[in-house]
């Protein structure tokens, strides 16, 4: 498998490669990622320490979370795709929308997230290990 991830915003004004694997693939189910992304969770890769290529210049949100930390996301200010994230918390954290990979079959869940703010009709893999909140370090 090709070790570097790529990807970017619908109208491919910016670009990401990143080189490495992720740690975490989550689906989150927190009250920030419903209203992103006008359904009932978003789905991530986090990669830590991982080298990451960008091209083109995102428009900047910062806000608290659920957990009190700010993070930022980063979007197209072109065709308003979500891009990518990172946390004042975590600074060595880089962390993409699965739907901004080029080859998005390359997601694998490994968690969900924030589950106490999940919704019935937002029926995610049964299998996956839920956490009410972020899990522990």
């Amino acid at each position: 498998m090709n070790p570097t991830y790529t990807g970017g915003c619908a109208c491919g004004a910016i670009r990401y490669e990143i080189s490495g694997e992720p740690v975490f693939q989550n689906d989150c189910q927190c009250l920030d990622c419903q209203h992103k992304s006008g359904t009932g969770h978003g789905s991530y890769l986090s990669f830590a320490g991982a080298e990451v290529k960008q091209t083109g210049a995102a428009t900047l949100w910062h806000l608290k979370g659920d957990s009190g930390n700010i993070k930022t996301r980063a979007f197209c200010p072109t065709c308003g795709s979500p891009v990518y994230m990172t946390f004042a918390a975590m600074p060595g954290v880089f962390t993409v929308h699965a739907g901004s990979l080029d080859d998005p079959a390359r997601y694998r869940p490994q968690a969900v997230t924030y589950a106490v703010r999940g919704h019935a009709w937002d029926f995610l893999d049964p299998a996956l290990q839920k956490f009410e909140r972020m899990p522990p370090g």
